[in-house]
């Protein structure tokens, strides 16, 4: 079956002023309207912390609360996010208490004055998880001046794909205008496989099940991928408000150390294992949802222990920002956008490379 025209969307990229003037206006808006660090509580006094979670996907946090290792909050899953971007403007606006997104978009949160702190790694690149951008086997594209003109698929703009997108056309030496001239269209990932091999598309933006998925049907190769432009490296961070932070430090204590551990355990635990867990999980909270994705789970993604945050993973995307004359030079620098305060791991509770109690550990898979 093809894929209607209506489910790809071709966009005129607004100015980066725009944007953030838009995104400060909705900031400000929304934070008047009752935002702000009162948390509630449940009968026996545990913090409530309200998420969005994603359809057939199990988060480090549920993760967490499913192992028992949280103590002093406990999590209310509110519905599905749409995107990371989504995701921590709710967080912003304190719709919910945490979210979780891509790192240029927390670093543009941040630019257009939401009051929000990077308290954990969420995802990234690792050995055996990535994002890649495929052409047809048989296509003419080889090298990213071959895109001048060209079409890119992903699922949204001002996120990951696109940030990774233009930084990778800039270190292959592409100008500027010729990178205007690479084409980004939003594509529903369900779609995406389908709208390269029918040719509405030249690059298929693709991870996770849509990736194992187009790869065992082979007639694919890859352009290139994130883990190509920076190696192991951590993407996204959960972020909170720091007015939650201020008036709540137990809860947002526990939930750093349970959901870093969360992540420690699927660093450390067979494959088979995480999998079998992430699947109980779904079954057991009766959501109506697809399991499948689940299954092509390959590994948490973030390459270093317990998620801790380098400094770099944020000050390489202020920088991007300053570059493209998207932020003023100065005005944002990465140590102030985030703590590892809370951290088990990076702050003397666990040794660095410990497992998810603390333990030392003789070898990892």
């Amino acid at each position: 079956m093809p894929v209607r025209p209506d489910t790809i969307r071709r966009h005129r990229r607004p100015s980066a002023v725009v944007c953030l003037a838009a995104l400060s206006a909705l900031v400000m808006l929304l934070s008047a309207c009752g935002a702000g660090g009162e948390a509630a509580k449940t009968a026996d006094g545990k913090t409530i912390l309200r998420y969005q979670g994603w359809s057939g996907k199990v988060a480090f946090h549920e993760l967490a609360a499913d192992l028992g290792y949280y103590d002093k909050i406990q999590l209310e899953w509110v519905g599905d996010t749409t995107s990371g971007p989504q995701d921590i403007q709710s967080a912003a606006t304190g719709e919910i208490e945490f979210g979780s997104a891509f790192n240029g978009a927390v670093v543009k949160l941040n630019a257009a004055g939401a009051p929000i702190t990077s308290v954990l790694s969420s995802y990234g690149a690792d050995a055996n998880e990535y994002t890649g951008y495929y052409v047809l086997e048989n296509s003419p594209i080889r090298s990213a001046r071959d895109l001048i003109g060209k079409k890119i698929g992903m699922n949204t703009l001002g996120a990951h794909h696109e940030f990774l997108t233009r930084e990778w056309l800039a270190q292959q030496g592409l100008a500027p205008d010729e990178i205007k001239s690479v084409q980004l269209v939003v594509v529903p990932p369900v779609n995406t496989e389908q709208a390269l091999r029918e040719g509405q598309i030249d690059v298929a933006t693709l991870s996770s099940i849509q990736r194992e998925s187009a790869l065992d049907r082979g007639g694919i190769r890859p352009l290139f991928t994130d883990r190509d432009l920076f190696g192991a490296f951590s993407y996204g961070t959960y972020v909170m408000r720091d007015d939650f932070i201020a008036a709540n430090p137990e809860a947002v204590r526990d939930f750093v150390q349970g959901t870093a551990r969360a992540i420690r355990w699927t660093q450390i635990h067979p494959r088979e294992e995480v999998v079998a867990r992430f699947l109980d999980i779904i079954q057991k909270r009766g959501r109506t949802e697809s399991a499948e994705p689940v299954k092509y789970w390959r590994s948490s993604g973030i390459p270093v222990p317990g998620a801790v945050i380098a400094e770099r993973e944020l000050q390489i995307w202020i920088d991007w920002l300053v570059r493209n004359g998207e932020l003023d030079e100065g005005k944002l620098t990465a140590r102030d956008l985030y703590t590892n305060e809370y951290n088990p791991y990076a702050n003397g509770t666990y040794p660095a490379d410990g497992g998810p109690d603390g333990q030392a550990l003789a070898g990892e898979k």
